[in-house]
């Protein structure tokens, strides 16, 4: 039967960073690139948003497969994003 997850990763398909990016409303200086697929944000841009609502992820025990913090905040952003709700680091 296999793997779901594997099969979904391995059907998903990958934007550019910098659309993710501009979407965000950085500009290519903003970020440091790591190929067409991923990007640091600048340290100075961190300390630099508005006031807002924080999500904190802490905490979680990765699975054996290796899901933990990072898998679940994407995946909370992802939700987020499909419900029309607005991410901005700035």
């Amino acid at each position: 039967m296999g793997n779901p997850d594997i099969e979904i990763a391995y059907n998903a398909k990958m934007e550019n960073i910098l659309n993710i990016a501009a979407k965000l409303q950085l500009q290519e200086e903003d970020i440091e690139l790591y190929g067409k697929h991923k990007a640091k944000i600048n340290d100075r841009l961190v300390h630099k948003g508005k006031a807002g609502k924080l999500i904190l992820v802490s905490a979680l025990t990765p699975t054996p497969a290796g899901e933990g913090k990072t898998t679940t905040t994407v995946g909370l952003g992802d939700a987020l994003n499909r419900l029309g709700k607005k991410q901005s680091l700035r």
